[in-house]
């Protein structure tokens, strides 16, 4: 629940010379967390030493191998180096060009190649239906007095081409019929050309068009094509081929350019983040406590130039430091939810374990069953197995689902559930269905633990931040705890007299907390030594904290009764199984294949439907009601540098 590492803030000064030096030595430490600056520092020197410019040329050089990897069908895979240095952009350039050219020349080769290859198949699709005409194409292009227009068009249209030409002289020679088209010979006086064209474009008859250089009948010319169709394959695959020897050697180096522009794009934006004073740059961070001696020992090794100095922590930086969150395997999937609200600030709690620990509580109590449980369970062990391989991101995910799981089977044995029957196993506590104010009864208690928990975990956050004035009289601190147990006594002495203490002592605990929290702020600062001890007019004061006593009382009444849902839930889920077997038993009454299906089936819905919305209740839970008494997630979160980016 702590954080398990100390950091200590560091400043780095480093002449121009060594700044590439310094940076890469930082970078491949891996435990070194920049602060940057506001940049370029004011004052008589402005230039940035061209870093910009470079930047924008890394950019643009890294746009460029994208787009050629992407017409290579290359994908930029893993990084191809583990500790950069910076390339020189004029190289870099150099090599890029020479490597869009040579793609240029083969995509250039292949598209042409593959554009004749289709044009040559349009071809064969245009002569085929035109196979049996014993006529040379030749002929028919240069007669004189006689008009001729092969080609296809729809068969709706054949009517409309023969009304439109009622008036013109014409013959129509339907060659074939195939879905919704036609391949005909429209045949007329040349001197009509131009009204049968025209007539031939409203219908939509589209000619066939045949180079001159396919001479013969249309089998004579379908034949040529096929042998020049089968040459243009051969050729592509000449080209393919001709790639391919260069393709390994082409891949490798294009990755390695990347990734080398990739890290030199990002080391020059980590010096443009430096703050510079004319020729020295001052290199800002934090570092990990442990490994200060080691990195020290590395920039002297790098440069006896570099300037290395501990800073003095000063107040503003709490709020800066950064956070390592290190938790075991089996609480990463749990850390992954919690940082999904936010990182914890440097001293304050980590909440994974509490996490850990209430979450798969809060998922059983609403889904208790022992079958639906275990297969929640084995899921989560095959997910963390890894043996799916698209399915192995979500290893840490597979611990989550395995300690709901396992916490489902053992509510199931508490609630007397298997696979949503209650006939099978006995009971060992309650059966939501039959003693649903029981059920709703013990979450509010649950709930009431929860939050109590989260209390103390906030006053652990005060005394290590040393807030005094907030763990003494905090909503969420002393002062708030005894209030909440106050009221909560005194309901439950009201309405059943289970508690040895009286109402009376209940009752002045309440307004004694009460007090306390109405006059929070003088208290606080006085326990601080802080002036002035109220900001503004005290009766404004008063009146303000009095309104915010009500929102507390509010807040906690509505953050209690947000737990029933459990119970609610509870009931939801042994209602929902008791719909399955009903219907099971109206589809199958003699309980035949169709009602096993019907359950089979069911339980399936239940474990994928009602699974997942439990899911989402639990975590709702969890943020709302538990983290808003602790957990601020306002930390920051520990990033060493690094010059090799994730890939895009």
């Amino acid at each position: 629940m702590l954080q398990s590492q100390t950091m200590s803030k560091v400043e780095l000064v480093a002449p121009e010379e060594d700044v590439i030096r310094a940076t890469e030595t930082l970078a491949v430490s891996g435990v070194f967390h920049p602060v940057h600056g506001e940049g370029i520092a004011g004052g008589e020197d402005t230039t940035d030493n061209g870093w910009r410019e470079w930047a924008a040329g890394f950019a643009d050089l890294e746009r460029r191998i994208l787009a050629l990897m992407e017409s290579l069908g290359v994908a930029a895979g893993a990084p191809s180096v583990k500790a950069p240095h910076l390339i020189n952009l004029a190289v870099a350039k150099l090599d890029v060009q020479h490597l869009e050219n040579e793609a240029q020349v083969y995509l250039r080769q292949l598209r042409k190649a593959q554009q004749h290859l289709k044009d040559l198949d349009q071809y064969i699709t245009q002569l085929e239906p035109l196979a049996g005409l014993d006529v040379d194409l030749g002929r028919l292009r240069n007669l004189q007095h006689v008009f001729v227009l092969p080609g296809t068009m729809p068969l709706d249209n054949l009517e409309r081409l023969r009304t439109s030409l009622e008036h013109t002289p014409f013959e129509l020679i339907i060659l074939d019929r195939a879905d919704y088209l036609a391949s005909v010979l429209l045949f007329g006086a040349q001197q009509d050309a131009v009204i049968l064209e025209r007539a031939a474009r409203s219908a939509y008859l589209h000619p066939v068009h045949i180079p001159a250089e396919y001479r013969g009948t249309p089998a004579q010319a379908l034949k040529s094509i096929s042998v020049g169709r089968g040459r243009t394959w051969r050729h592509i695959v000449e080209i393919q081929d001709k790639n391919e020897q260069l393709q390994e050697a082409r891949v490798k180096h294009l990755r390695y350019l990347l990734w080398r522009v990739r890290a030199s794009r990002k080391m020059v934006e980590t010096i443009i983040g430096y703050e510079h004073l004319r020729y020295t740059y001052v290199i800002t961070g934090w570092v990990p406590t442990a490994e200060l001696p080691a990195l020290k020992k590395a920039v002297r090794k790098t440069s006896e130039n570099v300037v290395f100095e501990i800073k003095e922590l000063a107040q503003e930086d709490a709020a800066e430091i950064p956070v390592i969150m290190s938790n075991p395997a089996m609480l990463k999937g749990f850390q992954g939810l919690v940082t999904n609200y936010g990182y914890p600030s440097y001293e304050e709690l980590d909440p994974t374990l509490l996490l850990a620990l209430t979450f798969p509580l809060f998922f059983g109590i609403m889904f208790g069953d022992v079958g639906q449980g275990l297969l929640l369970a084995l899921l989560g062990g095959l997910l963390i197995s890894r043996k799916i391989r698209s399915l192995r991101g979500m290893a840490e995910l597979g611990w989550v689902i395995l300690a709901c799981g396992l916490s489902a089977i053992c509510f199931g044995f508490l609630y007397g559930s298997l696979f949503g029957s209650e006939e099978i196993l006995t009971a060992l506590w309650i059966e939501p269905l039959k003693e649903t104010s029981d059920i709703l009864m013990a979450t509010i208690g649950i709930g009431i633990v929860v939050l109590s928990g989260g209390m103390f975990a906030n006053m652990v956050n005060a005394v290590r931040n040393r807030q005094w004035g907030g763990l003494l009289f905090g909503h969420h601190g002393l002062a708030g705890l005894l209030f909440y147990w106050s009221m909560i006594g005194l309901a439950a002495t009201s309405f059943a007299n289970v508690l040895p203490l009286s109402p009376v002592w209940f009752g002045g605990g309440l307004g004694l907390s009460a007090l306390l929290l109405i006059a929070a702020e003088p208290l606080g600062q006085l326990v601080e030594s802080r002036q002035p001890l109220i900001e503004g007019a005290a009766g404004a004061y008063f009146v303000q904290a009095t309104f915010e006593l009500f929102e507390v009382v509010i807040g906690l009444f509505s953050n209690t009764l947000s737990y029933v849902r459990m119970g609610a839930f509870a009931v939801a889920h042994g209602a929902l199984s008791l719909v399955i077997f009903i219907l099971a038993g109206m589809v199958s009454p003699g309980q035949g294949i169709g009602y096993w299906l019907v359950v089979v089936l069911g339980n399936l819905f239940i474990i994928g439907f009602e699974g997942m919305i439990v899911g989402i209740q639990t975590m709702r839970l969890a943020y709302y009601e538990f983290f808003s008494k602790f957990f601020s997630g306002s930390g920051v979160r520990f990033q060493p540098l690094t010059l090799i980016p994730p890939d895009k």
